[in-house]
């Protein structure tokens, strides 16, 4: 059972242009909790909630439900071939998992990221500072948010920001260097966080939102077999994944 004992600031923003979905409109709901644990993590990822910084935000929509939270199983996920040959094209490439930070190397290559997907895909992009780094990816951590910091030749080339649960990792973040694309960052970031949890005996992958009709989000559901989640809880209701 996990703790209520924090205490919350709840609020829900107006409405705003969807940033997935074009001619609708989006409202974020919001919790901002400072020193959440791991337990409280969990259930509120285990009920559509996603964690940056010390906010937990989820959609509450009007008249709109297409953003579908969706879990990886993980323990049952069965790598194609095509997965690893992306495994076996960054045998050269080195993982270190320790808690998150900040530093020039990463500011630079999120913001080369950003610039990237700006001018390819029209993402909005606004250059990050170290203390809005920290805000939003560092800060409300505990001790359970890790990040996950790839390098090739000495350089860092991708940082992937997880919450390690109790059954399993939540996916909050990634972004990689964009010169690289024949090592499919991205993808080998899903691969290494299926592999670490499979390694923790723990079964799921929280990887956000699946909105079928955004192509940046569609992906997601050709990683199976994956749940998703069925009903919108509060802390006393329990969640229903199929």
């Amino acid at each position: 059972m996990f703790s209520t004992a924090f205490k919350t600031i709840d609020f829900c923003t107006l409405d705003t242009p969807c940033a997935y979905l074009p001619n609708r409109q989006a409202r974020m709901q919001y919790k901002y909790i400072q020193g959440a644990s791991q337990n409280l993590c969990t259930a509120l990822t285990h009920r559509g909630w996603r964690r940056f910084g010390e906010y937990y935000s989820r959609p509450q929509c009007k008249n709109c439900a297409e953003c579908l939270s969706l879990r990886i199983d993980a323990s049952n996920f069965h790598f194609s071939k095509n997965a690893k040959r992306t495994i076996k094209r960054n045998s050269n490439t080195q993982v270190y998992i320790r808690p998150p930070t900040v530093t020039k190397s990463h500011l630079d290559l999120y913001n080369r990221y950003h610039t990237y997907k700006e001018a390819k895909n029209g993402w909005k992009h606004y250059a990050l500072s170290m203390q809005s780094y920290y805000e939003l990816y560092v800060a409300g951590h505990g001790a359970f948010g890790k990040e996950m910091l790839y390098f090739v030749d000495g350089k860092l080339v991708a940082v992937d920001l997880v919450d390690i649960l109790e059954d399993g990792i939540s996916s909050i973040y990634c972004f990689y260097d964009p010169d690289l694309p024949h090592l499919s960052l991205g993808r080998y970031s899903l691969y290494r966080q299926i592999l670490y949890c499979k390694s923790l005996n723990l079964r799921w992958i929280y990887i956000g939102y699946y909105v079928k009709n955004c192509p940046s989000l569609a992906y997601k559901a050709h990683y199976k077999p994956y749940e998703i989640l069925q009903n919108n809880p509060d802390l006393q209701t329990k969640p229903i994944w199929q």
